[in-house]
């Protein structure tokens, strides 16, 4: 259409409508959302993890500050049976340094096999140099001394500071695959459920897991916190098995063949929101989900080009290393995080 042919008393009320008609046709879904303001979830995974040291305090406390919605970690048991925030079941080798002060040579003991006391004669604060590691995260800023801390450190922590609307995403790190690493499933479940509602905190918490045996107990245990389902569909790692004629280890005895698509499998299981590896997300799939009525959240997006992406898909929330990027692209799209004023937060 030439538009710019028909001068303004030529253009009658009905073409103005006609053509707004046509316009709202051609709109994203995703552009039609933001004219409605949605509210985005920005998620701070492991705190702000390229900008301080990954599930330290120091982390948590920056990503408070930069102003997300939640707080995205990861939990482990020690063998005394305290909750301890950690992304790795074992002590990763890029970002822990011994009682001596030198980087473990590799892969250290598994965290279940430690008290907590032994754990915490580890420094987790600094990148070591050198590493793939330091060279995903050069702004990530050492704060030396710091230590692995307890969930409810934490919990703490964000009391302290005031903040009391920030949520809590906590992924259980449990593997059907190395099942002698962790506590089981059932019992992973309960400590971290038991937890959170020692803390007065279920009605601000979510709990994630790959491993959707754990979503399952606490869909049994506690139906008032909501059960992410995270996914992810790489060559690398898959936890779906779209081509298996068995269910995966991964999916609680759900088959992808049974239901044809992650949404609907989640769906069947009685699931509250999809977290997706954002590579693996398509806009049909985002509509598919929310139509069914699922949160989706896309993870772990740090390029401005890729968050971009992900709020043009239509997503409901996102989970960033880089929270401050998140924050700064809601802006440019007059979009709004749910928490858009930060508290000013305490270590």
């Amino acid at each position: 259409m030439r538009v710019h042919r028909f001068s303004h008393h030529r253009c009658t009320r009905a073409w103005w409508v006609l053509l707004a008609l046509l316009a709202g046709l051609c709109l994203p879904a995703a552009a039609l959302a933001q004219s409605a303001e949605r509210a985005i979830d920005v998620q701070g995974h492991r705190g702000a993890r390229a900008l301080a040291p990954e599930n330290t305090l120091a982390s948590f406390a920056l990503a408070l500050s930069l102003g997300v919605s939640t707080l995205e970690l990861d939990i482990a048991i020690t063998r005394d049976g305290v909750l301890v925030i950690s992304h790795d079941p074992t002590l990763n080798p890029d970002i822990t340094r011994g009682p001596d002060g030198s980087f473990l040579a590799s892969r250290g003991p598994a965290i279940s096999s430690l008290s907590y006391e032994e754990l915490g004669r580890y420094d987790v604060g600094r990148i070591k140099p050198g590493t793939a590691y330091a060279k995903l995260y050069p702004e990530q800023r050492p704060v030396d001394g710091a230590r692995i801390p307890r969930l409810s450190d934490l919990f703490d922590m964000v009391k302290k500071s005031g903040n009391e609307q920030v949520r809590f995403a906590i992924e259980t790190k449990v593997s059907p695959l190395a099942p002698e690493l962790t506590s089981s499933p059932e019992v992973f479940a309960r400590a971290v459920v038991a937890a959170v509602r020692e803390a007065k905190l279920a009605s601000r918490t979510a709990i994630l897991s790959f491993d959707w045996r754990v979503l399952k107990t606490v869909q049994q245990e506690a139906p008032e916190i909501p059960t992410v389902y995270l996914s992810m569909q790489q060559h690398g790692f898959d936890n779906i098995g779209e081509g298996q004629a068995e269910p995966s280890a991964w999916t609680a005895g759900l088959r992808y063949r049974d239901h044809g698509s992650v949404p609907r499998m989640i769906k069947a299981a009685g699931g509250h929101s999809w977290s997706a590896f954002h590579r693996d997300l398509t806009a049909a799939q985002v509509k598919e989900a929310q139509e069914l009525g699922l949160k989706v959240l896309a993870w772990t997006v740090n390029e401005p080009s890729d968050i971009a992406g992900m709020l043009d898909l239509g997503v409901d929330g996102i989970v960033s290393d880089r929270p401050d990027r998140v924050l700064e692209a809601l802006g440019r799209k007059g979009l709004k995080p749910l928490l858009p004023v930060p508290v000013p937060a305490t270590r």
